[in-house]
């Protein structure tokens, strides 16, 4: 197995998938680093990439044009980030920054999507994994903004 792919399989997102699928996403896999409140994406661009966090901390943050920045959540070794990259029209639906220095695995998404339509086992496999990331998304938006709107009565 190549170094990106043992790296891949050590991760609790990828538990259970088959070892020729893991070997064929590494192909679309690199490690990256991130400074301390480095910006990773902006919400509103293009979604071509998503992440597996490996080390340190990342802000998910959305946009509030009376409230600026709010927090929806922290992410952290392990965790997910991204997934606009699979849902048309590919573009980002939150923002995302180090909060400490990081290293993730980022995936190109382009790529990947591209397999998931040749390979609808892998498709298949790939959106019940991020369904989920999705769904803890969507609860964590809910919560802040069930907070912020106690919050200006």
């Amino acid at each position: 197995m190549n170094p990106i792919a043992t790296i891949i399989s050590r991760q609790q997102f990828f538990a259970g998938m088959d070892d020729a699928l893991i070997e064929r996403i590494a192909g679309c896999a690199a490690e990256k680093q991130f400074d301390q409140d480095e910006v990773i994406f902006r919400e509103g661009e293009s979604a071509d990439r998503f992440f597996v966090i490996l080390e340190g901390q990342i802000a998910v943050k959305i946009h509030g044009v009376q409230r600026g920045d709010i927090m929806i959540q922290t992410l952290d070794a392990g965790d997910v980030l991204g997934w606009s990259w699979l849902v048309p029209p590919y573009q980002k639906q939150f923002s995302a920054q180090a909060t400490l220095p990081s290293r993730a695995l980022v995936f190109d998404g382009a790529i990947l999507r591209r397999m998931c339509e040749g390979d609808h086992d892998l498709g298949y496999d790939m959106l019940k994994r991020f369904i989920r990331v999705i769904a803890a998304r969507l609860q964590a938006t809910r919560l802040q903004l069930i907070d912020v709107y106690a919050s200006e009565k």
